[in-house]
């Protein structure tokens, strides 16, 4: 009985063997982390802002119509019983890494939108007051800028398109105000549609992410930024949204330069999502493209001659996956910029050029 179980240990040892990655069998599919994150970790920041907010006190009379206002009667009374409205401070956390040895930090737009006050921890424990040079709410952006004569470790900017579904990846940052939290996962999923706005393009990664890690890097196992946390999914668990960090690169030079993004591509039409019948129509097997509703007059679309109707599949050899993805793809064009643009019109695939317009938006 004994010699049966072990040649049935053997069969089972050698059948995983045969079946597992290569990596994982030699025991080296997880990375060594501990010489990347002593390594990336001085770059990354916590920010903490204050937020200075009036605070009216409870008025019983209010309804009534009777009030705190300067032409109120009954101001004094009121004063008297209820006090004055008082200025209360707010405070919140979140992270940034810094990307420049100016003092250059980026981080996300809601984590210093509104801030009276923006305070920047290095990892040393340093502490600097920082001024915001640029913002984007559109993309939930924003860079903030520190002054010190101190030698700053920066941050590594990747290629957040050579991205591939199952890399490993960390994170860091501020989450619960627990400073230089790192923590470990994948990728799990590419261009997120999350409904945060309409240049939604988000990594996915099962990466532990909290409130506070808002603005952290997501690095690769080469020590490179790919992605800006900035969301979650309260309800589950190991599902967290990173912004691409090349949105982040073409956006930079307008944010450092203007302060804001002053100019985005720009085609003129409206689209809607492609629907099973939709994509049989046009002789399509999978869901595939941007299928055009309304094209605006004089409109670059229009001069082009895209028709409403037309199945839009791909931008400068791009393909459309989704309808949601085109108008981030087209607002990273950089106005006056031709564009090649393939169609399908019924059954006929076609290709036109398209000088990309200015978005006044």
């Amino acid at each position: 009985m004994t010699r049966w179980r072990y040649r049935w240990s053997l069969c089972v040892v050698w059948g995983l063997w045969t079946v597992l990655p290569a990596g994982m069998a030699l025991g080296t599919a997880l990375p060594a982390l501990e010489e990347l994150v002593a390594e990336v970790k001085p770059s990354v920041v916590n920010i903490s802002t204050t937020k200075r907010v009036q605070v009216r006190p409870w008025n019983p009379f209010e309804e009534f119509g009777f009030g705190f206002g300067p032409q109120d009667p009954f101001q004094d009374f009121f004063r008297h019983f209820y006090g004055l409205p008082r200025e209360q401070k707010e405070q919140s956390l979140g992270s940034g890494f810094l990307f420049d040895r100016r003092g250059l930090i980026l981080t996300n737009y809601h984590v210093i939108h509104g801030a009276d006050e923006i305070d920047v921890r290095l990892s040393t424990g340093k502490q600097y007051r920082a001024t915001l040079v640029g913002a984007d709410p559109d993309t939930d952006l924003a860079v903030v800028k520190i002054e010190t004569d101190d030698s700053l470790p920066v941050a590594r900017l990747g290629n957040s398109d050579a991205l591939r579904v199952g890399a490993w990846v960390i994170a860091i940052g501020n989450p619960f105000g627990l400073e230089q939290t790192v923590t470990a996962g994948i990728i799990s999923a590419k261009g997120r549609v999350i409904g945060a706005g309409r240049y939604d393009d988000f990594i996915q990664t099962d990466a532990s992410i909290n409130p506070g890690n808002s603005g952290g890097p997501l690095f690769n196992v080469q020590g490179e930024v790919i992605g800006i946390n900035t969301a979650i999914v309260a309800a589950g668990q190991g599902i967290g949204f990173a912004i691409p960090v090349n949105m982040a690169k073409t956006l930079l030079p307008q944010l450092l330069k203007s302060g804001r993004v002053t100019e985005r591509g720009y085609l003129g039409i409206a689209v809607q999502p492609v629907t099973p019948e939709v994509a049989r129509a046009f002789g399509l097997d999978r869901l595939l493209g941007a299928l055009v509703t309304e094209v605006m007059p004089q409109s670059p679309a229009a001069a082009a001659g895209v028709r409403p109707g037309d199945l839009i599949v791909a931008m400068n050899a791009h393909v459309i996956e989704q309808a949601e993805t085109l108008p981030r793809v087209i607002s990273a064009i950089h106005p006056g910029e031709r564009c090649r643009v393939d169609l399908l019109r019924g059954k006929e695939r076609l290709t036109l050029t398209i000088t990309i317009g200015r978005d006044r938006k």
